[in-house]
This record gives structure tokens, sequence and C-alpha cells, in this order.
């Protein structure tokens, strides 16, 4: 069974204006890879190689970034740089791109992906959200493997404030968890559990047809400005389609200025070309503590 992924990357990115006036922010660098690049490697270590972009009229940077260079290629092959050669290749993915001409939000974009799927599942994947190891979109292939349900990526945040998040309310089937619904931003005390969606999903095709019934109804109301997937995904949960699956690996939100330092900071703390010299900076610079 083939399973693609869907990247979505058409939104405006205004918490890192300036910057984002011109650079979209699926290419702010972590270190020296775009976000994005490392949403794909996670896609291809788990054995995706088709995906569709979901993207906009500004960002077409983006859509590059899974192009060739030509000249920048035959300037190192000329100078013999093997290394820089290595470095300027594009991923090694089919990639599709489908713009999204209206920010009308995730369910709208995820209407998009539609006709790529077919009849295949696809794991989406905001680039906002970067995770390490072990692979999160290997793990949801997995759960889906043995179950043939669409799979939510979890964390377990007991003990924490979780008022914040969209969290899940589960069922327990000897250790395997299935969705009964999401409950957004509970107040404190009234959360079903202590389990918060994350940005990675796996979606069986069963998802369109509830979700293009679900946009019908929010275009039929003059109010409604974003259209959010929740009433097709409590559908399928409704009827014992949709799992659950907690992962356990390092999770980094840089879809906000902090999150995003965090993130560069942890992954050049991991590489051995600087991890070393950086720690001792970072002890130097907060004075030993």
């Amino acid at each position: 069974m083939r399973i693609k992924g869907v990247i979505v990357a058409a939104g405006y990115g205004t918490r890192f204006l300036p910057v984002t006036r011109v650079v979209p922010k699926e290419l702010l660098p972590v270190v020296d890879r775009p976000a994005i690049d490392l949403v794909v490697e996670e896609m291809v270590d788990a054995g995706i190689r088709d995906i569709l972009l979901i993207s906009s009229r500004r960002k077409r940077a983006v859509e590059d970034w899974f192009d060739r260079d030509a000249e920048l290629e035959a300037l190192f092959a000329a100078e013999g740089a093997d290394a820089k050669l290595a470095k300027a290749q594009p991923p090694d993915v089919r990639v599709t791109v489908v713009r999204q001409t209206e920010m009308r939000g995730t369910g709208h974009a995820l209407l998009l992906a539609r006709d790529f799927a077919g009849d295949e599942p696809v794991v989406v994947a905001f680039p906002d959200d970067l995770f390490g190891q072990p692979n999160v979109s290997a793990q949801l292939t997995a759960r889906h493997q043995r179950t043939g349900q669409s799979v939510l990526a979890a964390r377990d945040l007991s003990g924490q404030d979780v008022s914040r998040y969209g969290v899940l309310d589960v069922a327990d089937h000897e250790g395997k968890l299935d969705l009964r619904g999401i409950v957004e931003k509970p107040a404190p005390g009234t959360e079903p559990s202590h389990l918060v969606s994350l940005g990675r999903y796996l979606y069986t095709p069963d998802l369109f047809g509830p979700l293009a019934e679900s946009w019908a109804r929010f275009e039929a109301d003059p109010h409604q400005r974003e259209f959010y997937p929740m009433e097709a995904i409590q559908y399928l949960a409704e009827r014992g389609m949709v799992g659950v699956e907690v992962v356990a690996a390092p999770h980094y939100d840089t879809g906000a200025p902090l999150g995003y330092v965090k993130a560069v900071v942890e992954h050049a703390l991991e590489r051995a070309d600087m991890g070393d010299e950086l720690r001792r900076w970072l002890v130097e610079r907060l004075g030993g503590g």
C-alpha cells in the first residue's frame, strides 16, 4: 500500500513579520536547512515519495525549493566542490503543487488534496511542527497499516495545563486508543484527557466525503470565515474510524518566534560540527548557570 504526503504551506506567517513579507516562513533556516526540508526528510524516511505542496501566490520560493538549480550545480561541478554539489540537490521526491487562492482555513486546504489522494491515505504535515526521532510519519503509517484507520498524532501532557490545545477524548481498547472527539481549548478541570493533538495526521480517503459536506454547510453561513476539518473528523470518530497514536519524539513548535529560536538552538546542539562549541558558549553566556 502506498501512502502519500501533504504539506500545508499556504499561510501568511504574520507572526514572523517583517521577514515574512518577502521570505516564506517555511524557508526560515533551522541552522542551515529550511523548516520544510526537515518535514520532507521525515516523510522520505517513512517511505513517502509522492508529496503534494499546498502553496499560494506568495510562496513561489517554496515551490522552487523542490526544483534543481542548474547554474549552481554547474558551478560546483566545475570547481570539483562535491560536498557543495550534494547540498545543492533538491529533495528526492515527486512533488505536485496546488495553490490555495483564498486563505479559508485548514479544512479548505485539505479539500484541495482530494484529487491527489485518490484512493490512498495521506500523511498531512504543517511545517510549523517539527519532530525529532523516532519518526512520527512512520509511526502513524504503521498504526494505519495495522488498523486501516485515520490516525492523529498526540502528546501526553499529564500534569500540565492543556486549555490552550485541542484535547482528545479517547477510548482505550487494551492500549489501542481510538478517538471519540476533540475538545478545543477546554476550561481547566473539564478536559476529557491530557492528550493533545499535534501537527501530524494520517487521513484515509474516507475523510473527504464528510469534509466536502461540511464545507457545503460552511459556505451557506455568511458569518463563517475559516473552515476547519473538525466536523468531518468527528463523523469518522463516531464510526470508530480514527485512531490516536501517542508519540514520544521531541516536538518543536516553530509557529511563533520563541518556539522557532528554541528549535534552532536544539538542532544546533545536536550537530557534531557545532554542538559542543555552542554548548560551551551558552554556559559562558549564562554565567556558568
